[in-house]
């Protein structure tokens, strides 16, 4: 097999004359009665081959190939032929002309086309990843993902961050979703944990004196799918110790400031001064949810006061119950049709409503709507100057427990504005989201659970009353949390750490874990907060979902090479898969038959 000279993207006028060997894949071939050519294709591009007839034993072999044989192909390198030249390629002035074609490996009729436009469904194209990653459009976001990376770790290393890899096989620690396990042969009976993050090994680091640690690592979460999310993936995981908040947010700001730059070419207004920090109340109260999406306003509002007499009865008695009324008004919505408006429910009722309040002001002044009978006059004012209600706007109003108005008036607010074109797809609006709350209460079972995780620390003025631990205070206590949200999705979050073993057993005490689960499961950082543990805390963003907004991507499964289905599994690999006998023996695990 003879070396290949040039890759098939990077041939061009200044290489005339010159003799080349390409090596790819035939991308498209033609035969135009006896004049053949063929597009070959490699992950560098395409450049078009000429088979000319005087050359016989090419030209025979040339007619034979099909699309996706693996050729080798040597020629000279040809100006193509006046007003053939093709602009849109980057090889477009060049053409190949072919002295000698060896046909390296031979394909099948492909279950899919390959070309940009392949409509194949994503069962199919992930059971055949190996040719769904020949399309150029996945190639591309690979590349980027690569060249990411790059820019991530060179980035970091010039401020002095060092990259330390942390184990894969770690013990389980309660994190928020279920751990994969993995079973011991050496000690029949105990089992590893995937790590979901390396949150308590980069804690260790930065007890160790590592002030600045980053890493880019494979994280596992035995969770439920959805478009953004997938059971194992890579997060930015980074710790620092002794580092203000301000100059961390600086350091994230800067990194994606880069990353903004190199990939998208594109100055983000905010990274200039610095990304605007939204308080979560702010955030929940506004818009519903703690990642709003700031390309468009239409911000949500509490109209509970109005309602709270109203002979409008659900939504007086969510107000009673101490529930809340919020409502959104979506501009020159007036004219949807009664049809859109009853679609509407769709969207809110996974949240448990069975529909949308609504109203609007008609060009005559006058009022109509669902609810528009058992509205009075007051009340009718009260919307109207409370939303900026104006002739032609539609007002939609939901009522009932906080979390799941919010949750469907957040949901409906994005509803609404991509039905009503509001979204800019070329705007990236970042905003940091702070002071979350530490603990959330839930009613339930009468407990408190981490809103981050457990090493998050409540914020300085708030210690003493957290290690007092009285119930209501416990439930005002705001953490030294943040999250970093990019068009309505989250890229990253993180905290400042708990540094002090008083704090930390405060905090195990706040989630009812005992002294003995504790040590069961965390007993190696208690031991080492005894050790002398610098104030720390860091940050993890998901490379994921920074690749999904950097590409336009609509999946995670788009941008990772070899991803799983929404039910976990790998359908090329066909994993998971049965264990045989033998194996299951030697971890001395017994299988109950399935129900």
């Amino acid at each position: 097999m003879k070396k290949r000279t040039h890759n098939c993207g990077e041939l061009k006028a200044s290489d005339l004359e010159k003799h080349v060997v390409l090596m790819g894949w035939v991308n498209s071939a033609r035969d135009h009665g006896g004049l053949i050519f063929i597009n070959l294709r490699d992950r560098y591009g395409v450049t078009q081959v000429v088979f000319d007839p005087s050359n016989s034993k090419a030209s025979q072999i040339a007619s034979t190939v099909k699309n996706e044989y693996v050729l080798s192909i040597s020629g000279v390198v040809r100006k193509r032929p006046e007003g053939l030249a093709n602009p849109k390629m980057p090889t477009g002035e060049i053409e190949i002309v072919c002295d000698d074609i060896e046909i390296l490996s031979k394909a099948n009729p492909l279950p899919f086309q390959l070309d940009e436009h392949s409509e194949a469904n994503t069962p199919i194209r992930l059971k055949y990843r190996y040719l769904d990653l020949r399309r150029p459009v996945m190639q591309q976001v690979l590349m980027t993902r690569h060249k990411v990376a790059q820019l991530v770790r060179n980035y970091l290393s010039y401020l002095g961050y060092l990259e330390i890899e942390t184990p894969i096989l770690m013990k389980t620690t309660p994190e928020g979703a279920r751990d994969f396990l993995v079973p011991s042969r050496l000690e029949p009976g105990y089992f590893y944990a995937l790590p979901q993050s390396p949150q308590t090994i980069k804690q260790i680091l930065m007890i160790s004196g590592f002030d600045k640690y980053f890493q880019l690592c494979r994280c596992f979460r035995d969770e439920d799918l959805r478009a953004d999310r997938q059971p194992e993936f890579t997060q930015i995981d980074i710790e620092t110790s002794f580092m203000p908040i301000e100059d961390l947010f600086r350091d994230m700001q800067n990194m994606m400031s880069l990353l903004w730059k190199e990939i998208l070419g594109i100055d983000i207004p905010e990274f200039k001064n610095n990304i605007p920090i939204m308080s979560y109340d702010h955030a929940m109260a506004h818009y519903g949810c703690d990642k709003p999406d700031l390309r468009f306003d239409m911000k949500l509002k509490d109209l509970s006061s109005v309602f709270a007499n109203s002979e409008f009865k659900i939504f007086k008695e969510a107000v009673a119950k101490g529930g809340i009324v919020k409502a959104i008004c979506v501009k020159g919505a007036g004219l949807l049709s009664r049809k859109e408006l009853d679609s509407l429910v769709d969207v809110v009722s996974p949240f448990g409503f069975p529909g949308v309040a609504w109203c609007k002001i008609q060009a005559d002044g006058a009022w109509q709507g669902s609810i528009t009978k058992t509205l009075s006059d007051s009340e009718k004012e009260n919307i109207k100057k409370t939303l900026g209600m104006e002739q032609g706007d539609l007002t939609l109003i939901l009522g009932g427990k906080n979390k799941a108005v919010n949750s469907a008036m957040s949901d409906l607010r994005l509803f609404m504005g991509n039905k009503m074109g509001l979204i800019d797809k070329n705007k990236y609006a970042f905003t940091w989201i702070t002071d979350f709350p530490l603990l959330d209460y839930n009613e339930e079972d009468g407990r408190f659970y981490a809103m981050h995780h457990p090493f998050t620390s409540p914020r300085d003025e708030d210690v003493n009353a957290f290690i007092r631990g009285n119930k209501d205070d416990l439930k005002k206590i705001r953490a030294k949390a943040y999250d970093l949200v990019c068009n309505g999705m989250e890229l990253g979050g993180g905290s400042q750490r708990i540094h002090r073993e008083d704090v930390q057993k405060a905090m195990f005490k706040a989630l009812s874990i005992g002294d003995k689960e504790a040590q069961e499961k965390f007993g190696f950082l208690l031991e080492a907060l005894t050790y002398g543990t610098p104030p720390h805390g860091g940050v993890a963003f998901g490379l994921d979902r920074i690749i999904m907004i950097l590409t336009g991507a609509s999946s995670i499964r788009d941008v990772i090479a070899f991803p799983k289905t929404q039910k976990a599994t790998d359908m090329m690999l066909g994993s998971p898969s049965p264990a045989n006998s033998e194996q299951l023996k030697e971890l001395g695990i017994t299988i109950s038959a399935k129900k």
